[in-house]
């Protein structure tokens, strides 16, 4: 199952976005190796705490809604780093604890600092940004093997096209984005001659 936010929200998202300068354009290089002329970099929105929880409570609405519960999920976990910020943004909107998990020393992921999830705990994973999930993908195999009672995936801005990388898992977003990427040889910006791609956060003004 996959749902997009609600227009109102959706909006609400979009607008925060773009108040905060997360929507960047340019010419980046994507971890895939991938080019775009677009980049969504949510930690500007992150570092404004009252419009991370703007945002935050609009997705967080949105979650409760399309679940027909007022407390869906027991924990809410991110992946370390990008989204440590929202996994506690997104628990304080639910009204459950927060967490995060790292990669470990085989570089799938972990929970360290005491943390821990309970079999039978209904667990939400948050991301900012979901383009191939990859990432995601991971963390949801490491926590299936901790017994959950359910597992889902919300993220602010869902960058798959309509096609979740989550199989039945379900998955909940706040604003969907179409960024058209390129391989390198096929990237209209490098035949136009335009600067050089580069990765986002690797020069000043894309931190």
């Amino acid at each position: 199952m996959m749902t997009g936010g609600p227009t109102a929200a959706s909006s609400q998202g979009l607008d925060l976005l773009r108040e905060s300068g997360a929507l960047l354009e340019g010419h980046f290089l994507l971890s895939s190796g991938r080019h775009a002329g677009r980049y969504v970099q949510c930690a500007k929105l992150f570092q404004d705490s009252l419009k991370a929880s703007r945002a935050c409570d609009a997705l967080g609405s949105h979650v409760r809604e399309a679940v027909g519960d007022e407390t869906p999920f027991d924990v809410v976990v991110g992946p370390a780093l990008g989204a440590v910020v929202m996994a506690y943004e997104m628990g304080r909107a639910l009204g459950v604890r927060g967490i995060f998990a790292e990669r470990d020393a085989e570089h799938g992921f972990a929970l360290r600092r005491g943390f821990s999830i309970k079999p039978g705990e209904r667990v939400l994973v948050a991301e900012d940004v979901v383009t191939t999930g990859g990432s995601v993908r991971e963390l949801l195999a490491a926590l299936s093997a901790m017994n959950p009672g359910s597992l889902a995936v919300a993220s602010l801005v869902d960058r798959t096209g309509g096609k979740s990388p989550f199989g039945d898992c379900p998955f909940y977003s706040l604003v969907q984005l179409e960024i058209p990427s390129w391989e390198e040889q096929e990237c209209p910006l490098c035949l136009e001659g335009t600067d050089p791609a580069v990765k986002p956060g690797s020069r000043p003004g894309l931190t």
